[in-house]
């Protein structure tokens, strides 16, 4: 009697585990499957002849964007600590004008054991024009290990919300980092990422570089 109830015992243990994975599989499969429509989308937008920045030379030879391959450990949860009494500053863009932003706050979080930082900047200008469509935007630059072998050598872009930042925290997805026009083409002015928007690993993940223009 005692060794039939440990084998039931033993045989719903392992049937809940098998649940517990799958069920962690499944959300892995989902959050894989975002990222993906997310390139797939961005990808179709500079094929499309309506909406793309590419020139019709470009144009005529382009298949695509080309991404590293999605790797969830490059989709961070951070801890975000909010900065109301930053001052405002001007980030420098590719033209050698500048463009006013404001630290709104921090991201703390940690990939492969090691912990990093990175600050997340407000356009200055949706401050007071909250109602814009872009009004609720955030804005994540940075650089890494991989820019210039591998990325776009001025770094890549997140595009993040207000309304992301729940309890403290923020989820980071490096897998939809995109790059910015100038990665592209000329006759555009882009924001270069400020030095402490540098990190310190290869992040590999998001779009590459798209070589000579």
């Amino acid at each position: 009697m005692k060794i039939y109830i440990f084998l039931v015992v033993f045989a719903f243990a392992k049937v809940a585990i098998s649940q517990s994975d799958t069920s962690i599989n499944t959300d892995d499969g989902i959050l894989v499957a975002q990222a993906q429509e997310y390139q797939k989308s961005l990808s179709e937008d500079y094929k499309n002849p309506e909406t793309s920045i590419l020139s019709k030379k470009q144009l005529k030879d382009f298949n695509g964007l080309e991404f590293y391959p999605i790797d969830l450990k490059f989709r961070v949860s951070a801890t975000f600590t909010k900065t109301p009494d930053a001052t405002p500053f001007e980030m420098s863009l590719s033209s050698g004008r500048t463009r006013e932003y404001v630290m709104f706050g921090i991201a703390k979080f940690e990939i492969e054991d090691e912990i990093f930082t990175l600050p997340i900047y407000q356009n200055t200008y949706y401050i007071d024009h909250p109602e814009d469509e872009y009004g609720q935007s955030l804005f994540l630059p940075f650089t890494d290990y991989t820019s210039g072998d591998g990325s776009y050598g001025g770094g890549r872009y997140i595009d993040l919300e207000q309304s992301d930042i729940v309890d403290n925290t923020l989820i980071i997805d490096f897998n939809k980092s995109y790059n910015p026009y100038c990665a592209y083409t000329t006759g555009y002015s882009c924001p270069i990422p400020p030095e402490y928007n540098d990190l310190t690993i290869r992040i590999e993940a998001g779009v590459k570089d798209f070589g000579m223009h």
